[in-house]
């Protein structure tokens, strides 16, 4: 008795703050039940992510896992591949991404054009996506360095020296009072006391 193929849903947010309605909905609308839906609220780091793992359990050869969009697969070019060549090719399970028709590669008769085109098509997407994202942190890169150069200070403001300050670092460098009582007396740890000191 042959078992019964099944159609699952994968779904992720990054934070528990972002709503996933509309991958949901996009779900329903494709028809998958919803009790074969899994839903992740976590970063797409990396893939310790419990429904996904679950899910990857289930999955049986000819069963088909819809995703809305490719990125819900892995945060780069390299994992996106990986966890593709994982469901097609190890678990012999189809995919359907449907923000990209093209990627959809249910057997249709076992057709091996069809299934080279959406490998191939992933590829090229993939590349695109990880070029982006590299281009994006080049940029910001670039625009960090710009400003600095133009004397903008990222990250918080320094601590104010207390008035007393140089009453208290003469006390320290006379050896009446310790670093750390110095600190303590400004307010500040002993790293800041011993740094301001240096300066």
């Amino acid at each position: 008795m042959t078992q019964k193929t099944q159609t699952y849903g994968y779904c992720r947010v990054s934070s528990k703050d972002q709503k996933e309605d509309r991958q949901l909905a996009a779900m329903k609308e494709f028809g998958v039940p919803d009790d074969s839906i899994f839903l992740d609220k976590i970063s797409g780091k990396d893939f310790q992510r419990p429904a996904y793992k679950r899910l990857m359990r289930k999955l049986k050869p000819d069963d088909t896992l819809v995703i809305k969009s490719i990125d819900r697969l892995g945060r780069d070019y390299s994992e996106i591949l990986e966890q593709w060549r994982v469901i097609t090719r190890e678990k012999q399970a189809a995919i359907v991404v449907l923000d990209i028709p093209l990627l959809d590669t249910r057997q249709k008769g076992r057709d091996l054009t069809g299934t080279f085109i959406a490998d191939l098509v992933l590829q090229i997407l993939s590349y695109v996506a990880q070029t982006e994202r590299e281009s994006i942190r080049q940029r910001q890169a670039e625009g960090i360095a710009t400003a600095q150069a133009n004397g903008v200070r990222f990250g918080r403001p320094p601590i104010e020296r207390p008035a007393i300050f140089e009453e208290v670092k003469e006390a320290w460098e006379r050896g009446e009072i310790s670093a750390r009582e110095a600190a303590r007396r400004l307010g500040v740890s002993r790293a800041t006391f011993t740094t301001w000191a240096k300066e």
